[in-house]
């Protein structure tokens, strides 16, 4: 049975192997790079699910299909999926595309290694050190350590594990039995990540104390203070702040420098969750917004967010320089990282992480910024900040938009206010049909397939459009056009 050859299979045929793989990428440029990026095509083609079930075809089989059906396959995922490249997708934190990102991805797949030895990715352990010091660089520290992790979420748990590691070692044999009550703050902008993160490790979320933020979403210091006293009167111990630089709905930055005060003054981790905002670091002009955060212990932040570098690419950095990543998290597996290799085991980074198997995330950012440069990448960031500017402005002129805040950063929300509801602010049903309107106009660019953006309800807030500059590729027209969209969408309500 081993000789018998597979229906269709290109096992052993170098030459049609190579010319299926031609004729994906032939695919890929033409519907996915180009079309996919072109303003006169559609953001998404929406089909309801027992709909695509059936266009695609979704039932594995015993006998394999031809490359010609393969091929045919390919067009059809492309054609059924959203184009996060398109210029008028605002739905996300990332969008874009990045062609030198992109050409790390493929050659990082193709290459299909794991980050674990230097044995198995010898360019990719060096690379990977070399773009964790530079970003290191850009916090602050001269010093420290690093890892890439599989998203944002993740690098805030490793944070919150590193950090009750560091006061508790003894829990890593005895779990939480070592441990007593403890306690970790954040405000109530925070990730959600936080809260799962604290369930996951055990924790518990009640162990997440919520923290008030001000009118445009910055954790107020003062009450950072209050909680961390409130919960030593209830017994528990205080371990680990999470501050966040750009919250994921307000775009909001957390005052570092006096939360990093309040954790001097306590002896507790100060971690900074700068997963949408850690790129301003990059601009000279911007990156005041997260003055103080050389003074944190750990810092989460996601290039494939406002930098394009392309999902995943997601870091998480540290401070300290007493290996706490491989003592908190190593095992010594024997079959992997044997101590009597023939070079450095130091370079044996496998042990760092909860993982075994670990993707390589490092080559795409660092193949961009070979292309762009440091100069090219804050050219990006500073533009996306002009774009957003030139937005509120655009909207401020225009009657039916009422902005929520003025923003700081890339996320700008803000009321669509159709015809109906104009001059009718003192209307005592005035706040609940408005927030019906985002739903109604995002069903709408869906299916039509012009554009995406979200909406969410906010606190006392009914739903808002939550529009986010960070499409390298993004102009003014795009920003006129996402006014004119809803305008024309809203025309009738």
């Amino acid at each position: 049975m081993a000789d018998s050859k597979p229906l269709f299979s290109l096992d052993g045929d170098p030459m049609a192997a190579e010319a299926l793989l031609r004729d994906v990428f032939g695919i890929v440029v033409d519907e996915v790079i180009r079309k996919g990026t072109s303003a006169s095509e559609k953001v998404c083609e929406w089909k309801e699910p027992e709909e695509l079930k059936q266009l695609l075809d979704l039932e594995l089989r015993s006998q394999g299909e031809a490359s010609e059906q393969i091929l045919a396959r390919c067009r059809e995922v492309i054609r059924y999926s959203v184009k996060t490249c398109h210029p008028h997708f605002f739905n996300q934190l990332f969008s874009g595309l990045d062609p030198h990102a992109l050409a790390g991805r493929i050659v990082t797949e193709s290459l299909n290694t794991s980050q674990y030895t230097y044995e198995i990715a010898p360019v990719f352990v060096l690379m990977e050190e070399e773009v964790l010091k530079k970003l290191r660089a850009l916090v602050g520290w001269s010093s420290g350590d690093g890892v890439f992790c599989p998203g944002g979420s993740i690098s805030n748990m490793y944070a919150v594990n590193l950090a009750r590691y560091q006061r508790y070692p003894d829990c890593k044999q005895r779990g939480l039995r070592a441990l007593p009550p403890l306690a970790l703050f954040t405000s109530k902008e925070c990730h959600y990540s936080i809260k799962k993160g604290a369930a996951f490790l055990g924790l518990g979320t009640n162990s997440v104390r919520v923290v008030k933020t001000d009118e445009r979403g910055k954790m107020v210091p003062e009450d950072l203070e209050r909680q961390i006293s409130l919960a030593e009167a209830e017994g528990a111990v205080p371990f680990l702040v999470s501050a966040t630089s750009g919250t994921t709905v307000l775009g909001a930055f957390d005052p570092l420098e006096a939360i990093a005060d309040v954790c001097q003054r306590h002896g507790l981790w100060l971690h900074v969750d700068a997963a949408w905002g850690g790129s301003v670091l990059l601009s000279q002009t911007h990156r005041h917004l997260l003055d103080g955060i050389q003074r944190a212990d750990s810092v989460a932040w996601n290039p494939h967010k406002l930098l394009t570098a392309g999902l995943q690419c997601s870091a998480l950095l540290l401070r300290d320089t007493s290996n706490l990543l491989r003592r908190c998290h190593g095992s010594q597996a024997s079959y992997l990282f044997q101590q009597d290799k023939f070079y450095d085991v130091a370079l044996d980074t496998g042990d760092k992480v909860v993982q075994c198997g670990r993707r390589v995330d490092c080559l795409k950012l660092w193949l961009m910024w070979k292309a762009q440069g440091g100069q090219g990448l804050e050219r990006r960031v500073d533009q996306a900040f002009a774009l957003a500017w030139y937005l509120v402005e655009e909207l401020k002129k225009r009657e039916g938009f009422e902005l929520v805040m003025e923003p700081e950063f890339l996320n700008v929300c803000f009321w669509f206010v159709p015809p109906s509801l104009r001059g009718k602010q003192e209307s005592p049903d005035y706040s609940e049909r408005l927030a019906k309107v985002a739903p109604v106009l995002k069903e709408r660019m869906v299916k039509e397939g012009s554009m995406m953006i979200g909406y969410q309800p906010h606190g006392t807030r009914g739903n808002f459009f939550r529009m986010v500059v960070a499409n390298p590729a993004l102009t003014r027209a795009d920003m006129d056009f996402l006014l004119n969209e809803l305008e024309r969408l809203g025309q009738d309500l």
